[in-house]
C-alpha cells in the first residue's frame, strides 16, 4: 500500500512537472518576411522585425509572443510610395515608429494555432485572433500565418481610395532554438 501510494505521488510529481515545462525559447534569423498586399499596386515588405517567442507545440498554453516590426523600414519597391506611406497620413512612422503585437493566449487549432493578443497600429490597439502553423524541426523551426487586417480599424490612410479596407499580410519566421 506504502509502495503505491509513494508510486501515485511520484507520477503525479512528474506529470506536473511535464505539464509545467517552461516553453521553448526561440530566436527569429534574419531570414524572416513580413509581407502585404492591399490591391492594385498596392504592396510591399517590412523589413525589420524583432521580437520574442517562447513556444511548446505539445503545450500551447505555456507558449508567448511579442513581435515589433519597425514600421519606417516599409518597402513597397518604390521610393515615392515608402516616403508616402510613412507620412502622417498612413502609418505616420514619426509618432508610431513600431506595429507590435502582443499574445495574450495560444491554442491548438485543427491542424494549427491561433493566437489572441492585441495589435497596436498607429496608436490603436485592438484585440486580434491569429491563425499560424509550425513546422518544429527539432533545433529549428518556422511560424508561418496568413491574415487580414482592416486598415481603417487602426486609422491608417483615409478610407476608400486605391487601397483596398482588408490589407492581406503573410508572415513566415525561421526560428532556431536559443
Amino acid at each position: 500500500m506504502k509502495k503505491s501510494i509513494f508510486s501515485l505521488a511520484a507520477l503525479l510529481s512528474l506529470a506536473a512537472v511535464l505539464a509545467f515545462a517552461p516553453a521553448t525559447n526561440w530566436q527569429m534569423t534574419d531570414k524572416y518576411t513580413v509581407r502585404f498586399t492591399g490591391g492594385g499596386e498596392v504592396g510591399g515588405i517590412f523589413k525589420t522585425m524583432k521580437g520574442a517567442i517562447l513556444f511548446d507545440d505539445q503545450h500551447p498554453e505555456a507558449s508567448s509572443v511579442d513581435l515589433t516590426i519597425d514600421v519606417a523600414s516599409i518597402n513597397t519597391g518604390n521610393g515615392l510610395m515608402n516616403t508616402h506611406a510613412k507620412s502622417a497620413e498612413w502609418f505616420d512612422a514619426g509618432q508610431y515608429p513600431v506595429i507590435k503585437f502582443t499574445s495574450k493566449k495560444i491554442v491548438k487549432s485543427g491542424a494549427g494555432y491561433q493566437v489572441t493578443g492585441d495589435m497596436t497600429i498607429h496608436g490603436v490597439k485592438k484585440e486580434m485572433v491569429l491563425p499560424f502553423s509550425f513546422q518544429n524541426g527539432g533545433g529549428t523551426g518556422t511560424f508561418s500565418a496568413k491574415f487580414n487586417i482592416n486598415r481603417s480599424d487602426f486609422h491608417v490612410g483615409k478610407p476608400g481610395g486605391d487601397v483596398d479596407e482588408n490589407i492581406k499580410l503573410e508572415v513566415v519566421l525561421p526560428v532556431v532554438k536559443k
